[in-house]
């Protein structure tokens, strides 16, 4: 448990605790406190207390005490005692009183009897000396400083709740929590919390104990904890959880631990000594003496906390705590000793808790930042500033020395500044760094941040069938990085059950769902830190399809009857049902189930077995039927000729029968004849049975015909058309039924004795051509609405419906849309995603089935208009014209913005008008043309191609007139000082301001109105301009602008100086001519260009060559003195001036010249003043701190300077070292020397060389590091 943070200590050193009480008797707390004048205040249930009639309240120097009179049952409440900052509660519990027995004794000391209950309650045991509790039963009352009375309310299954306490370190304190059990089945469970995890139930021990009591009469549990001798470490936050089936309640409580403060004039040596009778001393005379073992060695402070009688010290005089605050941590084992202080461990805890003024680093100037973060793969460079520029530093990671090796770690020192440079980071250098200077180091902490995982292949849309498992794969850009998947918005994690099992193959992430159902079906989206991508899952209901549906069967006595169908899933089984009843297989029935083929067989057909016959799949709700007609032939035995017949009574008794086939199935017709001899079938295809005479021997054009006679074929058709004639039947075959084999089949039967005919209609029936290109009509956010055309041939059959499917372009996969056919022809197919091209088509579905699809549709992409634009408002407003401006909208979508609409209404109409023609691409816009005085209304809104937004419109109408704005002058900073202009050069100032309305302007020079002529004036509603197109001297002056609206104005003035070539200077004349000098003085010019002469140029020329020479370049003064002529030569010279534009255009030449003479010369040496050049002494290189070798000379060397010389002195730990014979002192022009000879560690120190003389003294200091020398065998061993 962490240490708690130092409290105040009680005010209180005696407190009330709670008493028991009968009614009518009277009551007595006492209190005493620290301080004999202390202020002390009672109260009842949060509200003061004054003396008089139930209450009397008397206080006695430092006892104060509160009694109570005739008390009732109201008396029973939370009463508490206030000094200064602490606050200690209590409790008044009233007893109804006795009744006295039926017969009172005849003699008795005057007690009543009490005749005890039955099951009492347990008595709650009086508290130990010195132990506290909480506000429960029987407790002594916890302390609250400066907090208000903090009951918590009874609420759900607690009747009582445990409070927030204090207690003092070493004494007890029980916490208490009552639950009635009245509506309880069964018995509540009850844990002790610390914090929020740590269940003390394990914790139960010589500190803590948990009871558990029941009251069976009030059928109250009581829950207590006791913490027994508490320890600083105890304090902290607890939480008490009561639970009874689906029940539950919890409460929260704090404990808090105060020091143990010693009395005054108490010896502190004494709390620091061991002794192995503290616990029989401390647990007195009632206390087990196992306490006292167990004790044993460990630091006693009860004797602290009890004793208050001042003691007598053996030593009165010596301040302890003093002596320790103030010696340094090496001396505290030496003090511990001296004053008989034998527990060195709990001094320094006990020192440790003392403040501390926190001091300043002395290696330090600037340490590392709490933190660092760098992008993985990206350096870092980390940063000290040391106070000694010549200072080693250590860098260590996590505790471990980082040595210069290869290219990872750069190591850098640049005067103060230490850097430490991390190359190429990893996740390994997530890591404490720190750095060390001698005994001092600072610490931070490195946070490398992975640079963002992308998805580098999206998720594909898919459709599976239910039962089947799904597989979502994406693969991202780095390995091992982590994913987080979502269904419809819902992170998926794994699950008892493993539906969602989520597999990691390098870049690669898959989400595997087993056994597919309806609720898995929605939008799954995986999620990176740098990305996300979206796929949709439909799971489609498995359709049985019947491949060959079972046929209605028309069979004679003693022949097979056979029922057969054929569906798409082989392990699907079904069950036989004959008019509703289930058949069953015997010796004459037969059922199989071979593969996707269902058959029964039913052998020797007798006439009961006539009927409706069905097919039932298991877990389908359909069925097949077909009917079984028994054919009872009746044959009349006719010794001669019977002519033939046809016997179709099997369809409907009719002359003419419809027979509907399926394309691509066999077409068999079976028709049962009779006739005496066999007659011959002719089939013929194309006209009416009526119209084949029996003359005719070839039919018609136009029409087919197949001709059998006694079982032979005597005419064949094409290779799929099969007639046969069997014994009582003629049977026409058709392989592979095609749409042109629709038509009128006849049948004509011929003998000697007689013909009939008969005529069967065959229709074939196929699936439907596919629908028309599908086209999209509009488009939303994630929807679209599609149309098409029906098919150009509904296959003979009814159109039922149609089946759409979708798909991304990018994609390979189709989705279907629909389970269930759609009856119309236009669709609107929702759940896309917004800003992903997609394509559409159809299938066409009939009774027959589902079409081949249609072409794909032009691709789209699902796009909503965007948010509605915002922060729309008037930026200005004039007579004629408002400014508005706004920022694009929040959400733009996949589509791009096209542009912005701009409307307005005249208030109290609804005819919104655009204010320009087409869009405009700004946040902002001038509308122009406005009546002054209207009252209008604007809105915006935004356009993309699905077309525009929700309007932005403003709060309020406006109306169209000026609005009164100050006038205000904006000068540019480069206007607020003098602006220089050369000669010539063109003026443009511009000059920004604001008013409305629109401000006069007014331009005045030196005071006086600028004429056009002078200078060009612009002025526009925003700014002003002054244009001087070619500046010239007259243009220099003061310029004053005046912004005025009405009488409200505002004025700037703008410094402008036009400057010039100076002229040249005057009166150059030669003063005096010595030797090879000549002295030449001059006077400035009288035209100084309107700005300041910044020097001039002196120029000579030999009289014979006449060319010219630079003497000086910008020499400032008038007078100068040209040296080094050549003796013989005569000279002239001149002088220009120069100022900020350049050289005057004229010099001013000598008017004489001056001959240097070859006589010899009579040097006039001047007059000076001897000047002092005494100067202190001052070191112009310091000395170096230096690390040697022992063994080898070694030299410290310094430089000085100073007049007159001084004396020097070397110094060695500010001892003189003049006179040592180890040292040799040099000094040779001002560098001075220290040789030390052979020097030994203890040669190593603070060296001082200090310079003397009369005009002052300088120092100078060095250190000197002597490393001892490496042994040969250690030299060995390193090269090893």
């Amino acid at each position: 448990m962490p240490e708690p943070i130092k409290k105040p200590v009680s005010a209180f050193a005696k407190k009330p605790k709670t008493q028991e009480a009968e009614e009518g008797s009277s009551v007595v707390f006492e209190a005493e406190t620290e301080k004999p004048d202390a202020k002390v205040k009672w109260q009842c249930n949060s509200k003061d207390i004054a003396s008089g009639g139930k209450y009397v309240i008397t206080s006695d120097g430092n006892k104060h005490s509160l009694a109570i009179k005739a008390i009732t049952k109201e008396d029973a409440n939370v009463y508490a005692v206030i000094a200064g900052g602490s606050k200690v509660k209590f409790e008044l519990k009233v007893v109804s009183k006795p009744e006295a027995p039926a017969k009172a004794p005849a003699e008795g000391s005057g007690e009543s009897e009490v005749k005890p209950e039955e099951n009492p309650a347990p008595p709650a045991a009086e508290p130990a000396s010195g132990e506290h509790t909480g506000p429960a039963q029987d407790a002594p009352p916890a302390e609250d400083a400066q907090t208000p009375d903090t009951r918590q309310d009874l609420t759900g299954l607690f009747t009582e709740k445990p409070q927030s306490g204090e207690v003092t370190m070493g004494e007890n304190i029980t916490f208490v929590a009552k639950v009635n059990a009245e509506s309880l089945l069964k018995k509540p469970t009850v844990k002790w919390f610390k914090g929020k995890w740590m269940d003390l139930a394990s914790k139960s021990g010589k500190h803590l104990q948990l009871k558990e009591t029941y009251d069976r009469n009030t059928k109250v549990y009581t829950f207590e904890m006791q913490i027994i001798e508490a320890k600083a470490n105890f304090a902290g936050a607890y939480r008490c959880e009561v639970a009874s089936r689906n029940k539950f309640d919890s409460c929260n409580f704090d404990l808090t631990v105060h020091e143990a403060r010693a009395a005054e004039g108490l010896d502190i040596r004494a709390a620091f000594r061991r002794t192995s009778e503290a616990g029989k001393k401390r647990s007195g005379p009632g206390s087990s003496s196992t306490d006292g073992n167990e004790d044993s060695g460990e630091l006693d402070f009860s004797a602290l906390l009890r004793k208050r009688a001042v003691q007598a010290s053996s030593d009165p005089d010596v301040d302890v705590w003093k002596i320790l605050s103030g010696a340094p941590a090496s001396e505290y084992e030496k003090i511990a000793f001296q004053h008989g202080i034998t527990d060195l461990r709990g001094m320094l805890k006990r020192l440790k808790k003392m403040k501390k003024e926190e001091k300043k680093s002395e290696a330090f100037l600037k340490k590392l930042d709490p933190a660092y973060q760098v992008t993985k793969g990206q350096k870092i460079k980390l940063a000290v500033e040391v106070a000694n520029e010549d200072v080693e530093v250590k860098w260590l990671k996590n505790g471990q020395e980082i040595q210069p090796t290869g290219s990872k770690y750069i190591f850098e020192s640049v005067g103060n500044m230490r850097y430490l440079t991390i190359n190429n980071c990893s996740l390994a250098d997530d890591a404490a760094y720190c750095c060390i200077v001698g005994e001092e180091k600072c610490t931070t902490e490195l946070f490398v941040k992975e640079p963002p995982v992308t998805i580098v292949k999206n998720l594909e849309d898919q459709m599976v069938m239910k039962g089947e498992r799904v597989e979502l794969e994406c693969e991202v850009s780095e390995e091992g990085a982590n994913v987080k998947w979502e269904k419809d918005g819902v992170e998926l994690t794994r699950d008892e059950s493993f539906k969602y099992r989520f597999k990691k193959d390098g870049c690669k992430h898959v989400l595997i769902i087993n056994d597919a159902s309806k609720e898995d079906c929605g939008h799954y989206k995986v999620k990176t830190n740098g990305g996300e991508s979206m796929a949709e899952l439909l799971v489609q209901e498995k359709e049985l399809e019947v491949y060959q549906s079972i046929a209605d069967l028309t069979v004679k006595a003693k022949d097979q009857a056979v029922f057969k169908c054929e569906v798409s899933d082989e392990n699907v089984k079904g069950t036989w049902y004959k008019n509703g009843v289930e058949v069953k297989a015997d010796a004459r029935i037969n059922i199989t189930h071979i593969g996707r083929i269902h058959k029964l067989t039913i052998d020797e057909v007798k006439p009961e077995d006539e009927g409706d016959y069905t097919f039932v799949p298991d877990g389908y709700a359909f069925n097949l039927s077909a009917k079984l007609n028994f054919l009872e032939v009746k044959i009349d035995f006719v010794p001669r000729q019977d002519p033939p017949k046809i016997h179709l009574d099997c369809m409907g008794r009719t002359s003419e029968s419809t027979i509907i086939v399926v394309a691509g199935n066999k077409l068999r017709l079976d028709v049962p004849i009779t006739g005496d001899p066999a007659p011959t079938v002719i089939w013929t295809k194309g006209e009416k049975a009526s119209s084949v005479k029996p003359e005719e021997g070839e039919p018609e054009e136009g029409t087919t015909s197949w001709t059998t006679s006694n079982g032979e074929v005597i005419t064949e058709g094409d290779g799929r058309v099969h007639v046969e004639t069997t014994k009582g039947h003629c049977i026409f075959t058709i392989e592979g039924a095609e749409r042109q084999d629709e038509g009128i089949y006849s049948v004509v039967v011929r003998n000697p004795a007689g013909e009939d005919t008969a005529d069967i209609n065959v229709k074939v029936v196929d699936v439907p051509d596919p629908p028309q290109t599908p086209t999209i009509v509009s488009v939303g956010e994630d929807s679209c609405v599609v149309t098409w055309e029906p098919p150009l041939f509904d296959g003979g059959q009814p159109i039922i419906g149609y089946v759409l499917e979708r798909k991304k372009i990018k994609s390979y996969r189709w989705m279907r849309l629909n389970f269930d056919p759609y009856p119309r022809t236009t669709y609107e197919a929702r759940r896309m995603i917004e800003g992903v091209a997609y394509e559409m088509r159809v299938y066409a579905v009939n009774s027959i089935g589902m079409s081949r699809h249609s072409p794909a549709s032009k691709s789209f992409v699902p796009v909503a208009p965007t948010s509605e634009p915002i922060g729309l408002c008037v930026d200005d407003v004039s007579d004629t014209s408002i400014t508005l401006k706004w920022r694009r909208p929040e959400k733009i979508g996949a589509a791009e913005l096209e542009g912005y609409g701009v409307e307005y209404c005249k208030e109290g109409t609804d005819e919104w008008i655009p204010a320009i023609d087409g869009l405009t691409d700004r946040t902002s816009m001038i509308v122009k043309n406005l009546t002054t005085g209207d009252k209008l209304q604007f809105r915006v809104r935004a356009y993309n191609m699905a077309g525009p937004s929700a309007p932005a419109t403003l709060a309020q109408p406006v109306t169209i007139r000026e609005i009164m704005q100050r006038p205000k002058i904006w000068l540019p900073r480069i206007l607020r000082q003098t602006l220089i202009k050369k000669v010539g050069d063109t003026v443009n100032i511009v000059i920004p301001f604001q008013g409305k309305p629109r401000p006069k302007v007014t331009w005045s020079k030196d005071g006086e109105p600028l004429s056009p002529q002078f200078a060009s004036v612009r002025n526009s509603e925003v700014d002003t301009i002054l244009f001087i197109r070619k500046t010239e001297r007259k243009h220099s002056g003061q310029y004053d602008l005046q912004v005025q609206i009405e009488n409200v104005e505002d004025t700037a003035k703008v410094m402008l100086q036009i400057v010039d070539l100076p002229g040249p200077p005057e009166a150059l004349k030669i003063v005096d001519i010595w030797g090879f000098n000549v002295a030449l003085e001059w006077k400035p010019p009288k035209d100084n260009g309107n700005c300041e002469i910044v020097g001039y140029n002196i120029q000579k020329a030999d009289k014979k060559t006449m060319e010219w020479y630079t003497v000086y370049e910008q020499y400032r003064r008038t007078n100068c003195v040209v040296s080094d002529l050549i003796m013989g030569n005569e000279y002239v010279f001149r002088v220009f001036s120069i100022n900020l534009v350049g050289f005057s255009t004229e010099p001013c030449q000598t008017k004489d010249s001056v001959y240097i003479q070859k006589t010899g010369i009579v040097y006039k040496p001047p007059s000076y003043k001897e000047h002092d050049f005494s100067e202190a002494p001052k070191f112009t290189h310091p000395l170096m701190n230096r690390s040697v070798i022992a063994g080898y000379n070694a030299t410290l060397s310094c430089s000085v300077r100073g007049i007159p010389k001084p004396k020097v002195t070397w110094y060695k730990n500010k001892m003189d070292i003049t006179h040592e014979a180890k040292y040799r002192m040099l000094s040779k022009q001002g560098v001075l020397t220290l040789e030390i000879r052979k020097p030994c560690p203890f040669d190593g120190g603070v060296y001082m060389c200090k310079a003397v003389n009369d005009s002052g003294e300088d120092i100078v200091e060095c250190k000197l590091e002597v490393r001892p020398q490496i042994a040969k065998e250690e030299k060995k061993d390193a090269k090893k």
